[in-house]
């Protein structure tokens, strides 16, 4: 008995040891120093910011004291593949390891939906030990629509998870992302916070703003770095050295060429922040629900995943698509999930149903035809680059664009190819308007298409700010068509009309300061649009010169999410990048009632009649809105 006793005690002390060794291992305190390289810009078809690049790895190449390098998005001006593939050529030379994640322009103006940057840099997000410290970097949003940086439930989930194996006492932490969690930056900040505040977390690492500023995010250090472009009135760009020591955070600029100067830093072993729930003085208000009590959710989905495409309602159901590939068929009565199909790839645009055929287009380069009562996929039509556009559904055929310079009609019965049309020389991503003889759509090439309807063919071509870049295009927008006329509006602010038959710019106004919502009356009479700044305003789709019918301040605030404006049973309903749901008298513009659904993007809503609303939003929510 003794003897076992003893052997149990040796055990327990030799466990106990090689414990000890381990957290010795663990342990923070090591000094050492990597590199913030952020809001690189690369543009593939312009040569200073590669060449800005390209001098900060030769100089970064140059120390023998960087242990590595951290590369906090806006890797690509456009979010295009060419210029993430130059990227990652600079890049590749540095002969320490970096971690990558994406930015805003990365993920906003992505043609592949974001596939490529993953395909080409092998991750989306990453988890560093390093001298016992623990990196975690991860994306902000706005994914593929003009809004808020948002991060993601996935995203989230993700941290969360990470965090809690790390432990409450485990190793320090450091945040990697692009945008600022900040109120004015990012609409679900306060998640992330209340997320990560109860663990060992010293700053946030960031950029964005393209200078160097030390903040708090409700308290908690946060460092955002210069950006890698030359400044006014120098050669070349620089970026930001981090030296950890055993009780410190010092943050130096690195300019090339130049010696580096100090501009922050934070003690590693004082307490900045408590672990109870943060300020809730810049939290978002719902107190716009108080206002309009009649207005009630009759039931809400949370599906954990972002959804960045309108609901789609046929024969009692609804049907979503989201960031995981899932195409989901919920009751319409009370939200039931009744079945779920996957794709390989995010599904950004918008599905349509017809026939008892739902077509899909998915980032994983495919065209889905899928059996809307079941589930089961039908058909699949491959093409050569990711697919983000929304699809239209006319007379048995699916109207789509992709990125890979082509715009096609394809049956849905069996998936045959009816046309395509090639040489569309930027992405498709708009929901194509279909009359009776032209398709119509915006791509990023700063151009609006009419296709014949028939066979394909071009009929006209609108171009607009042709010198400003993509950022201007009409790409977004879903047209629409009245009394032999194209209503568009643009990043450039201003509602146009264009003739339908040639094309021709018929009037355009800056008056009301638009941004690519648009919506038009059902009996064809006007024509509604959702300005920058708190209005919807109501032009008379008529006339042949612009001509307001009312405006109304709702009080949304700024805004310039891509959201278009939906008319049932005389009621006019949009949606806003901050949450908020609207109803508006279409004849007059009085506001009828508003709800605030969380505090993120709300996609285009779809009314069922003016007592029932459904929506989708950013944050992986499903939802049917009743009004009695």
């Amino acid at each position: 008995m003794e003897k076992r006793q003893f052997t149990r005690t040796v055990l327990l002390v030799i466990m106990i040891f090689i414990s000890s060794l381990g957290g010795l291992s663990a342990k923070a305190g090591e000094p050492f120093r990597f590199v913030v390289l952020t809001d690189i810009h690369i543009n593939a078809k312009k040569a200073d910011a590669i060449e800005d690049l390209r001098h900060s790895v030769d100089q970064i190449n140059t120390s023998d004291s960087i242990d590595f390098i951290l590369v906090t998005g806006d890797i690509a001006d456009e979010g295009d593949r060419a210029s993430l593939l130059i990227a990652k050529k600079e890049l590749d030379r540095l002969k320490e390891p970096y971690y990558i994640i994406m930015g805003n322009h990365d993920q906003k103006w992505s043609e592949s939906g974001c596939m490529d940057f993953k395909n080409i840099f092998g991750y989306e997000r990453f988890r560093l030990d390093h001298k016992g410290y623990l990196f975690l970097g991860f994306g902000c949003g706005p994914m593929m629509r003009m809004a808020l940086g948002h991060i993601s439930p996935e995203d989230i989930d993700w941290l969360k998870k990470e965090l809690a194996q790390n432990g409450k006492q485990g190793k320090p932490v450091f945040l990697v992302t692009h945008i600022p969690m900040l109120p004015q930056n990012m609409d679900n900040w306060y998640e992330v916070t209340d997320a990560v505040r109860a663990y060992p977390v010293k700053a946030f690492i960031d950029g964005h703003y393209h200078i160097n500023r030390y903040t708090t995010y409700d308290g908690i250090p946060a460092f955002i770095n210069i950006t890698n472009l030359r400044r006014k009135g120098h050669r070349f760009g620089q970026y930001n050295e981090y030296d950890i020591t055993s009780d410190s955070m010092i943050v130096y600029t690195h300019p090339v060429g130049e010696p580096r100067y100090r501009w922050g830093g934070i003690s590693l072993t004082h307490k900045y922040y408590d672990k109870s729930p943060g300020s809730f003085k810049l939290r978002p208000s719902f107190k716009v629900n108080e206002e309009f009590p009649q207005v009630k959710e009759a039931w809400t989905v949370r599906s954990r995943a972002a959804i960045f495409s309108s609901p789609v309602v046929y024969k009692g159901k609804v049907y979503t698509a989201d960031d995981l590939g899932r195409i989901n068929c919920y009751t319409l009565k009370d939200g039931r999930l009744l079945w779920s199909c996957h794709t390989h790839g995010r599904i950004f645009g918008t599905p349509a149903i017809a026939g008892g055929m739902l077509v899909a287009g998915s980032a994983d380069n495919r065209i889905y035809g899928v059996n809307a009562r079941t589930g089961q996929i039908c058909w699949q039509l491959k093409t050569r680059r990711p697919v983000v556009s929304a699809v239209t559904i006319d007379k048995g055929i699916a109207y789509i664009g992709a990125s890979d310079s082509t715009f096609r009609a394809i049956r849905i019965k069996d998936g045959k190819l009816i046309w395509a049309t090639g040489g569309i020389n930027g992405y498709v991503e708009t929901r194509p308007l279909v009359t009776k003889d032209k398709v119509i759509f915006g791509a990023w090439d700063n151009t609006l298409y009419a296709l014949d309807k028939k066979d394909g063919s071009l009929s006209w071509k609108w171009v607009t700010c042709a010198d400003k870049g993509m950022h201007f295009s009409p790409a977004a927008v879903w047209p629409v068509a009245a009394h032999g006329k194209v209503f568009i509006v643009d990043p450039e602010r201003a509602m146009t009309a264009l003739d339908l038959k040639t094309g021709r710019q018929l009037w355009r106004t800056y008056q009301s300061k638009v941004r690519e919502s648009i919506g038009l009356s059902a009996d064809h009479k006007r024509g509604y649009a959702k300005t920058m700044r708190d209005s919807i305003v109501c032009y008379s789709a008529e006339t042949d010169f612009p001509k307001e019918l009312w405006s109304t301040d709702v009080g949304f605030g700024y805004e310039h999410a891509t959201v278009m404006l939906e008319e049932k049973d005389g009621e006019v309903f949009s949606s806003t990048k901050n949450g908020l749901v609207f109803a508006l008298d279409a004849y007059t513009g009085k506001v009828y009632w508003k709800h605030k659904i969380g505090n993120t993007l709300v996609n285009t809503v779809v009314p069922l009649n003016k007592r029932e609303v459904l929506y989708t939003n950013e944050d992986g929510l499903v939802g049917k809105l009743v009004i009695p």
